[in-house]
């Protein structure tokens, strides 16, 4: 987000070289820079002993793919303990283990996502409202019911990055 008034006390921002940063906006009332603000949010695949990786259904996201686990990052919070809170809220499973892939630029909805592949011994899922549907599904069958491999898309970096590891 690019501020355009200052979120402290509501003065129009005027543009300001703020040093290697070039102009940023700058409220003169408050003597106070505004950089840009993104979201940043965990993505987790969940894989288990058997090579299957966990797909959840959300129907508020596709109604033709299927994704990993993911959630946002609440303030306090690390991306590692978003992943194993939103594993353990979205399908009812705790991480045995967790392997931090690397951050991934989202310019669609411009978020900084924090990739991971968590590791869990297989089990029935207890899933969350927000989830409609998931399974264990092969990791060999799931390019098929993921976003096409296109700029952009954490979900088959992640996915690439798991079928490395074999």
């Amino acid at each position: 987000m690019r501020y355009k008034y200052c979120p402290q006390c509501g003065e129009k921002l005027i543009l300001k070289e703020a040093g290697d940063d070039g102009d940023t906006p700058f409220c003169n009332v408050c003597s106070r820079f505004w950089f840009d603000t993104f979201a940043d949010c965990s993505i987790i695949l969940v894989a288990n002993e058997f090579r299957e990786i966990a797909l959840l259904r959300q129907s508020y996201l596709s109604d033709k793919y299927c994704t990993f686990v993911s959630g946002y990052i609440k303030p306090g919070e690390t991306a590692e303990e978003t992943a194993y809170r939103e594993v353990e809220e979205e399908i009812g499973l705790k991480l045995e283990s967790l392997e931090n892939c690397g951050t991934f630029w989202f310019p669609r909805n411009e978020i900084l996502m924090h990739g991971f592949i968590g590791y869990v011994k297989k089990a029935p899922f207890s899933l969350s409202s927000e989830v409609d549907s998931a399974e264990w599904t092969p990791a060999a069958e799931v390019k098929d019911k993921i976003y096409p491999d296109l700029p952009g898309n954490t979900a088959f970096a992640l996915y690439k990055l798991y079928l490395n590891k074999a």
